[in-house]
């Protein structure tokens, strides 16, 4: 049965762009939590609670406002009628209300039931989007890693130095850089160390040039902690079998789909030994050895421009 003020039409609420809006919050969270869980997934969040809460008053301002008069059925116009009998009056009459009441029955239903889906939806919400946001912060960065005292880098050769960031977590934790002594630089050793990850997609680069596998040397340095060391000439710089990226000995790009030079690695001397600290981006390198000028950047992922208008097309990354 319809209601007597819609006649004949479905009663249906009107056209309305909240609910577009915010589902365009819930998915704005959704690739914030990829993208940038500091700066876009909040933004989403606040989009979908401002929209959601104007949707959800759009959609019961027919309950929340003044009904309107309904004409009785059955009567012809101009028919005169009988005065309607005050509520208060007769066998079913309202109960006065009660003293200091200030606002109907409805209305505190109404507040609620939507009080209590908002704490059940906190409920659930939460703790999903909590599984979901604080693993990738819990954990992250690079350790330091010591590769042993300083007489294992001869001045002036490179070195194919394999090593584990986290030698507790086995073989997934080896990782591999390509380490040269520059001799001393201010009365301090300098080192050129570059990580072999290529900056296009992240393949291993190898040496254009002869690999003495034969004088590999093999150190153990700590608990759980080997260091393998193999000699390499790679006069020609490196190259990636994946997709032909080039670049020279310093690093710098010199062909192919990369758009930077390699990474690089900190490091420091600590009582005459070498240790490994984080990795950082280069966007090109001036120079050579320990005269070289490098232009250094935070840690970017492979493909990212670091420098350079196109830059502003990478969006903050999440730790990593």
């Amino acid at each position: 049965m319809m209601e007597p003020q819609h006649g004949d039409r479905p009663h249906l609420p009107g056209p309305s762009l909240y609910p577009i809006a915010f589902a365009a919050g819930v998915a704005c969270i959704l690739v914030g939590l990829i993208v940038s869980p500091l700066l876009i997934a909040p933004i989403g969040a606040g989009i979908a609670v401002f929209f959601g809460y104007l949707w959800a008053r759009d959609a019961t301002k027919e309950y929340r406002g003044v009904p309107e008069p309904i004409e009785p059925e059955g009567v012809e116009p101009g028919t005169p009628t009988a005065a309607p009998v005050p509520a208060n009056v007769g066998e079913a009459a309202t109960a006065e209300p009660e003293p200091g009441e200030r606002f109907p029955r409805s209305r505190f239903l109404e507040a609620s039931t939507l009080g209590l889906g908002a704490v059940i939806g906190g409920l659930i919400t939460v703790p999903v989007i909590g599984f979901m946001v604080v693993p990738p912060f819990k954990g992250q960065g690079y350790p330091t890693v010591d590769l042993g005292p300083l007489e294992n880098f001869p001045e002036g050769k490179w070195l194919i130095t394999t090593f584990y960031e986290r030698p507790q977590d086995g073989t997934v934790s080896r990782r591999t850089a390509y380490i040269r002594n520059n001799g001393l630089l201010n009365n301090e050793p300098s080192f050129t160390i570059i990580w072999n990850r290529c900056v296009h997609l992240g393949c291993p680069v190898q040496p254009n040039g002869p690999v003495q596998t034969n004088q590999k040397k093999v150190v153990r340095v700590a608990e759980g902690q080997q260091v393998s060391l193999t000699p390499a000439l790679p006069a020609g710089g490196f190259g990636c079998p994946c997709h032909g990226g080039q670049y020279d000995p310093e690093g710098n790009r010199t062909a192919g789909p990369p758009v930077r030079a390699l990474n690089r690695y900190e490091y420091s001397i600590v009582n005459g030994r070498l240790v490994l600290g984080q990795p950082y981006s280069v966007s090109h390198v001036d120079g050579t050895g320990k005269n070289a000028k490098i232009h250094a950047y935070k840690l970017a992922g492979p493909g990212m421009h670091v420098d350079g208008w196109e830059q502003i097309f990478y969006p903050v990354q999440p730790p990593h």
